[in-house]
């Protein structure tokens, strides 16, 4: 059963004395009806009022659901000198718009029918129920505003089953109205939230809009403009006289790239019986004209095909032509829709660039592109389409073309053509290159270069980001074999036919144009790698050519990890030492890990660590060289160091001993008896003296396997204990004595020892 709501109307005076017409629904019976139920689109026409020829307006006027409005005039012909203010009453908030300008750069038609009308651009305002609107005429200007001037408010309805399960574009409208008594309240829109008293109207309008295209209300009044759905019109464009336009249909020939999707007529809900005449061809397309339909820029991409269904409706039922004007429209999503019916395959005419439709095809970007540019998704569709229509005629879609003039005028730079004369254009340009108009927006007009190279090709932008399985170094990648070379461009995937990876300039893999990555395995040797990436136009790019160098063979270590003493404090848990090492690679060296008894790492010029070890205790010192490849040998050997105490040498001379904390074991031997000596004997390849030093200390020889090597003087600034005074290492581990022996300082003689640490 078919859904009905009732709407009462009601009014009331604000400040100024203007009237407030306003309108509330009642629920229907049916809540979980709303927005599932399918509607039909309707137009609705207000009058402006006003007697004086400078301006009309229409004050704020509760109204039916409407999502788009338009200002028209009687005669084609005449133009709106002036300026159109609307704004609207939202039904999601409840409060009213600012004020948006209507365009009124509308191309005229050379030949309009008695039907046509002239006419704003439409404007998408969403879901609305009431409006206002203001003209005034141009300051300056002597020329009337035009006659029979109106609103007109297209609801696009619900027609599709998509629509439908989402809910359409709102509730369906009021079907019928009641009569408002005296005493009725109701919320009105308006600005302030308590409007001035006055008293109800005694009369109440009333209208009943069927299903079709057509309803009867009572004639307008001053105050209680009527609504009335607007008749099709009949008015058929014919825009130039520089070629004759053809009612059969002609083959479709073939292009050089693919068709993109295009949503059909029918997929966007077009009312094809407001379209009777048959479609009209030209002999070809030369060239594009991009649009936008100016409006918001915020609409939700699922509103797109209502929007396409408003311009259809406002084109035929307001400006009264034989279809939609733009052969194809294309949302921020990157939809492209069906326009102008006849076959999207087909050289359709169309009525969007005045003087030029003869030899072109008209893409139209839903939304108002003067400030912000269009989406890359909505960029990618045009160049799509616009290559696929060219390429359909063997045309360059980045070259230019001499079309016929098909009528004088002006365009927006001031460029002057004369009917039946032949200028030049872009392959693909914007609307104000053929009329004087700001479309397709200032924004969406320096973005007409990228159009253009990316439905033309080559691939813009490519080049390899990453080679995963492989390490950089310098500007050489290495690699044991695997890689992931991936890769970025600037031109859409949509445009690209597929990417090939070029291993020595062959081709190694092949991958689909919506791919980023690729895998190869490379041979043992030094490749290069790159990417070629197939326009769908067949133009081909490749990025630079990277040097990649496949290699198995594993760094060598030339020396294996070795243990030394060095000097510092000892400590019982903590020797100082040094870790040294040596590795090599044939190709290139990238790192030396030490992964045991503790992990660092270590850049592959690096050949020594300082370290500290445990005494008494054999540890592993394991190492791993790693070279840019990935490829990696271990080396590895166990060191112990001992640490030999004072009470262990054989002494000669006299020694003291003391004891303190501080001492390694806690005791220690001094002498300051000069030739008194100490001896260690041991079999290790490192050791260390270890000495308690003060300001006072004195200085001692040192004997190694009987040769004096070394006059080590004690003396310090501060007092420090177990210090590692004198090393002394050998290349491998043998049999060794160390002697020391006082040699009496003069005023301060006195040696204090602490024992001797070597590594076996």
């Amino acid at each position: 059963m078919k859904r009905r709501a009732w709407l009462t109307l009601g009014a009331v005076i604000v400040g100024g004395g203007g009237l407030v017409t306003y309108a509330v629904a009642s629920p229907s019976a049916d809540p979980g009806a709303t927005g599932r139920a399918k509607r039909p689109v309707k137009v609705y026409d207000l009058s402006l009022q006003g007697t004086t020829g400078d301006k009309r307006e229409l004050p704020r006027t509760g109204t039916r659901q409407f999502s788009m409005l338009g200002v028209s005039w009687t005669g084609a012909g005449k133009q709106l000198d002036g300026t159109v203010r609307v704004r609207v009453h939202s039904r999601d908030t409840a409060e009213w718009s600012a004020w948006q300008d209507l365009e009124l750069d509308v191309d005229p038609l050379d030949k309009p029918g008695p039907r046509v009308r002239g006419a704003s651009e439409p404007l998408w305002v969403g879901p609305s129920d009431g409006v206002e609107v203001q003209v005034a005429r141009k300051n300056g200007t002597t020329r009337s505003l035009p006659k029979g001037l109106q609103v007109n408010l297209v609801d696009p309805g619900v027609v599709t089953d998509a629509e439908a399960k989402a809910g359409g574009s709102g509730a369906e409208p009021a079907a019928f109205a009641a009569d408002v008594s005296p005493d009725t309240t109701a919320t009105a829109p308006t600005d302030s939230p308590t409007p001035t008293d006055s008293p109800a109207p005694t009369d109440a309008t009333t209208a009943t809009p069927t299903d079709g295209q057509s309803a009867t209300s009572p004639a307008p009044t001053d105050t209680t403009p009527a609504a009335t759905p607007t008749a099709s019109g009949s008015g058929s464009p014919s825009p130039s006289t520089s070629a004759s336009a053809s009612a059969t249909p002609p083959s479709a020939p073939p292009s050089t790239v693919p068709e993109p999707p295009i949503t059909s007529r029918a997929g966007w809900g077009a009312d094809e019986s407001i379209s009777s005449d048959p479609s009209e061809y030209n002999a070809d397309v030369k060239a594009v004209f991009v649009h936008h339909t100016d409006g918001s820029n915020d609409y939700s991409c699922a509103d797109s095909a209502s929007i396409v269904r408003g311009i259809y409706a406002y084109h035929v039922q307001v400006n009264g032509w034989n279809d939609i004007g733009y052969n194809f429209l294309v949302d921020k999503c990157g939809t492209v829709f069906e326009g102008r019916k006849g076959g999207v395959d087909l050289p359709v005419l169309g009525a969007h660039t005045y003087g030029w439709n003869r030899e072109s095809a008209g893409i139209a970007v839903l939304g108002d592109y003067t400030s912000t540019g269009a989406s890359n998704a909505a960029l990618a569709s045009i160049a799509r389409v616009a290559a696929w229509k060219l390429g359909q005629y063997g045309a360059d879609p980045a070259g230019t073309v001499q079309l016929n003039a098909g009528a004088g005028q002006t365009n927006y730079f001031g460029t002057k053509f004369t009917a039946g004369t032949k200028y030049t254009f872009n392959r693909i340009s914007g609307h104000r290159d053929g009329y004087n108009t700001q479309c397709p927006g200032s924004s969406l007009y320096a973005q007409l270069p990228t159009i253009r190279s990316w439905a033309a090709g080559p691939v813009q932008g490519l080049k390899v980001t990453s080679v995963s399985g492989a390490a950089l170094s310098g500007t050489t990648y290495y690699t044991k074999g695997a890689i992931t070379a991936r890769w970025t461009a600037t031109t859409p995937a949509s445009l690209i036919s597929r990417f090939e990876l070029l291993v020595d300039g062959k081709v190694a893999a092949t991958a689909s144009g919506t791919a980023t990555s690729a895998n190869a395995t490379l041979a043992a040797g030094s490749h290069t790698v790159a990417v070629r990436a197939v326009h769908q136009s067949g133009k081909t790019a490749t990025s630079a050519a990277l040097t990649v160098v496949a290699d198995t063979t594993a760094p060598a270590f030339t020396t294996t990890p070795k243990l030394s003493l060095r000097t510092g404090t000892v400590n019982t848990t903590a020797v100082p030492v040094s870790l040294g090492w040596k590795a090599t690679d044939d190709k290139a060296l990238r790192e030396v890990k030490l992964v045991s008894p503790t992990a660092a790492t270590f850049g592959p010029t690096t050949t020594a660590s300082n370290r500290t070890a445990n005494s008494g205790t054999a540890a592993t010192w394991s190492m791993q060289a790693y070279d840019y490849a990935g490829n990696y040998r271990t080396a590895s050997a166990s060191y112990t160091p001992v640490i030999l105490q004072e009470t262990s040498a054989v002494k000669s001379g006299s020694w003291t001993t003391r004891s303190s904390t501080s001492y390694l074991g806690g005791k220690s031997y001094s002498s300051g008896s000069k030739g008194a000596s100490l001896t260690w004997t041991f079999t290790g390849r490192s050791a260390s003296w270890v000495v308690s030093r003060a300001s006072s200390s004195g200085q001692a020889y040192v004997y190694v396997d009987g040769v004096k090597v070394s006059t080590v003087d004690l003396k310090s600034s501060t007092t420090l204990y177990r210090q590692a005074i004198w090393t002394k290492t050998w290349s491998s581990s043998a049999k060794h004595t160390v002697k020391i022996v006082v040699v009496g300082t003069s005023g301060r003689p006195t040696v204090t020892t602490d024992g001797l640490v070597y590594i076996k």
